[in-house]
Formats: structure tokens, C-alpha cells, sequence
């Protein structure tokens, strides 16, 4: 850590994504405060200046009313205020695309992502076995009880899990479960087909345990974790308190308080003004004013995240591979790791981080606006009075994009201008969710995306859900038979090593027919005040936030 985010393609489930809605175009997060053609005059600085004070200001008063702790909460004792960078308006853990019920601590799963060492860890299930990888065995932990007093039995687990696939055709899909059968603590699961993959899906928090019996689960889910909901403010935040019989030990913290704003630039002053301890993704501008600041702390990890370009494949001019790769071309990944997110990323070529075991080592390709030129001359176009053109008819694209990331409409800046040097028109289009709006919509060319793509420790997760026929993200439209094939053989083959190759085939496959291109991987930047905060992990997942470990001085 260096100190300084499946179903059918009808109903899309995104993974660790979502959803973050902001306001229209460009957004408030960073667009409207930074040109990503050029620097600032000192002017310029000197009026942001002013105008910062002014928002101070002005958050010390809001934030007071929507994002710090209450009074209720801060008289309870040791408490945490901590400020998400994106709202939620529902806590059922088995269709809340935010995750916010296992990310405060107040739900869990089976298993868990061992973030050391990238394997799948014992959770709420202590071990499990499938040699053919289709008969499950899952013993569960004998001490867990759910917040409301009643033991986490076989029974409970069983009815939690049915109602999760009940809920998210997603999460059907994801789990491929024919049949559970509870026996006591243990669990028998049959698999509709050998799916060696399936523990690594339980890692899903959309598989949290809940006790399904309890009347409003939607707004307060009872589960298995350190923290035990007391209010819920749709859109705004929740209150949580410690569950003193919390199986893996009480957390030292009285409560936590986990508000939501949508603003980065406001999260880095609730930070500053004292008004939260802990602050998921401060305004990347203003990393070096908080890290100078005397008790907070900045902490960059990096994640299984990318930031993608998406291509609809069902859209006429990008079906030629020839204008895939001259889009792909165009795309200066570098130049945006620095400027748009001041080097906390790095360049993507595929979409694993070149540490993971399965991801693919690529040949360089041509890059530039040259390269595109030359590839778009392959697929017909010329240069004709300016304007890129084939059979009379210029090259117009629209892409997609949404600010509730706010890397993500300065990408599609950068990518409009570049191609407009080379004749390419590419209207750029707002949208609010874009899993609703691409699963709905085929009138755009292409998308700014973003997405977990190895949050299991696996590579099926990503591969299934996003190049699949059946994949719950498959906003490209891809339906390749011979990457289908491939994502078929890795589903069904257990071992690791014979996994990872097909997980390579499978990348280097996307990667040469350029079904998507991929820009960058963020880091996760966190920012909080070490002089109260005790013991906070910035994890690679974005999974696992308020935990029984949290503490304060």
C-alpha cells in the first residue's frame, strides 16, 4: 500500500461498480473544476481559492446536516464518521448493486477474498469440498448468530441463498444452483452443470446471509456482522451500532456513522473541516493539500478495477475490427494516468492488472493517431475535407458516459478531442445508470465503463459476465462462438493452472479482436485523520470496509 470503485442481458446486475448517480454533465466531481486540455492561470488559482473557502464554508453548514454524525451517535462513545462517495437508497443486500450493507459491517458472506494472497478464505462457512465440481459440501461455523439473537443454522443459510436468486436473475446465473439441501451446519449443494468456480462466486455480496424471516429487509437487513443497523436515511446515510455478540469478536467502536455525497471536492472538506474521519476517493487535486495537512493520512492502493471503452458491437461501422483498433488506437492511456488522475493509476492493455496469474503479457500494439489513420485506410475511410469518411458519409460515434465516477467524463473528453484530429465526430452523451441505459438502448457506438474485473480472485467472473451471450454485462453484444467456447471450457475445468490458461486465452482473445479497449486501473485513494482512526485497511476488493478491527485513539 502506497500512503500519499450475471444474469440475463434483461436484467443487469452490475459487479462492484455501482451505482453512483451525480448530477447532468459534466458533473460535480471534477469536470467543471479542471480543463483536461491545459493548465490554470494563476488567476484562475487564485479565484478556485476563494471560491474553496466559499464551499468550505458553505459544507461546514450542509455537511453538518447530511454527513456528520449526530449528536445521538457521537454521545454513544467511540465512534467512526465515515463518507462514501456514492448513495444508496435500498439495504437489500441481495440487489443492492452499492453494497453498503456488507461495506458497513453489517452483513457477510460464506466465504471471503483473502486480499494477501488472492484466494478465497473461510468466512461464515468454515471449509467446503467438490472434487467434480458440481457436488458442494459447505460446512458452516457453529457460533455465528444473526443480529436479532437467532443461530446462523443450515435452515437459515439455505432460505437466504434461495432468496438472493429469487431476487437478482444475476445472481442465479452467477451461482448455477439446481438444489441446496440443509443438514444442521452443513449445507449440500448441487450445481446445474461442474462449475468449479461456484466458492469463489459465494464471495459476492449480493450472497450475503441474511435472516430472511425478519418483516423489512429491504431497509433493515438483520445480518451475521459486527454492526447492527439502527437508522437508515435513504440517500443520505445509516446509523450502526455494535452487535456485542458478534461471532469473531465486538468491535472496540460504539457505532459508525456511513453517509453518502456524491461530490469529491465536498468530501475532501468534510475531511478538512473535521466535519468525518474517513473519506472514500477526496478530489484527486487535492491529494497533496490533504497529505500536507497536520493528522490526516492519504493511502493509493491499487484494485482489480478498470476503466474500460466499450464497444457496441451491434452498431454497423464498429462490426469491422479495423475501426475497433483504430478507436483502441486512439486512446493516449498514459497521458490520462497523469492527467486526469495525477498518477494514481497505471496503463491498461487487458483487463486483469498484470500481477494476477491469469492476466496475459501482450505484444505492443500500434498506438496514435497515425496508427488510426492507417487503420481506418484498412477499413475504407479516407480524409476528406476534414472529415473521415467512407462511401460520402462521415464517421459520427456517440459515446456514453456518466459522472458518477468522475475519472470517466474526462476520459471521454480526451478521447473526443484526439479524434476529432484525425475527422472523427464523437458526440458525447450523459447518462445517469448506464447498466439501465446500455441493456435498453443500442443508440450509441461507445461507452466509458468501469468494473471490478477480478473481485472473486477468479477470472471467470469478468470473463462470464461481460463476453458471455448470457453475461449479466455484456454491454458490447459480443456473441463470439469461439470466445464463447473458451469461457464454456473455463467454467467447466478445476484446476488452477489449466484456469489460468483459458482465462489467458480468453483476454488475448478480446484484446486481438478489440471487443473492448481497456484505458487504466485506478487506484482507491483514502484519505483520514490518523490521529483519531485506528486500524483502517484499504482493501483492493472495495469490499470490506467497517470491520470489528476498526478502532479509534
Amino acid at each position: 500500500m502506497n500512503q500519499v470503485d450475471k444474469g440475463s442481458r434483461q436484467v443487469r446486475q452490475p459487479d462492484q461498480h455501482r451505482t453512483e448517480h451525480m448530477n447532468t454533465y459534466p458533473g460535480k466531481d471534477s469536470v467543471q473544476r479542471r480543463s483536461v486540455y491545459g493548465g490554470m492561470t494563476g488567476g484562475k488559482r487564485r479565484g478556485r481559492q476563494a471560491l474553496g473557502m466559499t464551499i468550505l464554508l458553505l459544507c461546514i453548514a450542509i455537511l453538518g446536516a447530511c454527513s456528520s454524525p449526530s449528536s445521538s451517535a457521537k454521545e454513544q462513545g467511540k465512534h467512526v464518521s465515515f463518507l462514501y462517495n456514492f448513495s444508496t437508497n435500498s439495504l437489500d443486500p441481495h440487489v443492492d448493486s452499492s453494497y453498503v450493507p456488507i461495506r458497513a459491517g453489517i452483513t457477510e458472506t460464506l466465504v471471503r477474498l483473502d486480499e494477501d494472497n488472492l484466494t478465497v478464505a473461510p468466512w461464515l462457512a468454515e471449509s467446503w469440498e467438490g472434487k467434480d465440481g458440481q457436488n458442494w459440501k459447505i460446512k458452516l461455523r457453529d457460533d455465528v448468530t444473526f443480529q436479532n439473537g437467532k443461530p446462523m443454522t443450515g435452515e437459515a443459510v439455505k432460505a437466504s441463498l434461495e432468496r438472493a436468486m429469487t431476487e437478482s436473475i444475476a445472481v442465479k446465473n452467477a451461482l448455477k444452483i439446481k438444489s441446496i439441501e440443509a443438514d444442521g451446519n452443513t449445507l449440500q449443494i448441487l450445481t446445474s452443470q461442474p462449475f468449479p468456480e461456484f466458492i469463489s462466486e459465494l464471495v459476492n455480496p449480493n450472497t450475503s446471509i441474511i435472516d430472511v424471516s425478519e418483516p423489512d429487509v429491504v431497509n433493515k437487513p438483520v445480518g451475521t456482522g459486527p454492526f447492527l443497523l439502527s437508522t437508515f436515511t435513504p440517500g443520505s446515510k445509516l446509523e450502526v451500532k455494535r452487535y456485542d455478540k458478534y461471532w469473531d469478536g465486538a468491535s472496540p467502536l460504539d457505532g459508525v456513522t456511513f453517509s453518502f455525497n456524491e461530490d469529491a471536492n465536498a468530501r475532501s472538506l468534510a475531511l478538512r473541516s473535521g466535519q468525518v474521519d474517513i473519506v472514500y476517493r477526496p478530489e484527486v487535486e487535492s491529494l497533496d493539500t490533504l497529505d500536507a495537512e497536520q493528522g490526516i493520512k492519504v493511502e493509493s492502493t491499487s484494485t482489480f478495477r478498470v476503466h474500460q471503452l466499450t464497444m457496441n458491437m451491434e452498431r454497423p461501422a464498429l462490426q469491422d475490427v479495423n475501426v475497433r483498433r483504430a478507436m483502441d488506437a486512439l486512446i493516449d492511456r498514459q497521458k490520462i494516468v497523469d492527467m486526469i488522475l495525477l498518477g494514481h493509476g497505471e496503463a491498461a492493455t487487458g483487463p486483469f492488472l498484470p500481477s494476477l496469474p491469469f492476466a496475459p503479457k501482450y505484444e505492443p500494439s500500434p498506438l496514435g493517431a497515425d496508427a488510426a489513420v492507417r487503420y481506418l485506410q484498412q477499413a475504407g475511410y479516407s480524409l476528406v475535407n476534414g472529415q473521415m469518411q467512407k462511401d460520402g458519409k462521415p464517421l459520427q460515434l456517440t459515446l456514453l458516459t456518466y459522472s458518477a465516477r468522475a475519472d470517466l467524463p474526462l476520459i471521454a473528453q480526451v478521447f473526443q478531442s484526439d479524434a476529432k484530429k484525425i475527422g472523427i465526430q464523437v458526440e458525447i452523451r450523459q447518462i445517469d445508470t448506464p447498466e439501465d441505459y446500455m441493456a435498453a438502448n443500442r443508440d450509441w457506438d461507445l461507452a466509458t465503463y468501469s468494473n471490478l474485473t477480478a473481485p472473486r480472485g477468479d477470472a471467470g467472473y469478468y470473463l462470464n459476465a461481460t463476453y458471455h451471450p448470457d453475461g449479466a454485462l455484456n454491454f458490447s453484444g459480443s456473441e463470439d462462438p469461439k470466445l464463447t467456447a473458451i469461457i464454456d471450457r473455463l467454467n467447466r475445468t478445476v484446476e488452477p493452472d489449466k484456469r489460468a490458461v483459458l482465462a489467458e486465452q480468453a483476454a488475448d482473445y478480446v484484446h486481438e479482436n478489440v471487443i473492448n479497449s481497456f484505458v487504466l486501473h485506478p487506484s482507491t485513494i483514502v484519505a483520514y485523520n490518523e490521529e483519531k482512526v485506528k486500524n483502517w485497511v484499504t482493501t483492493r476488493s472495495e469490499y470490506y470496509m467497517i470491520t470489528n478491527k476498526l478502532d479509534v485513539m
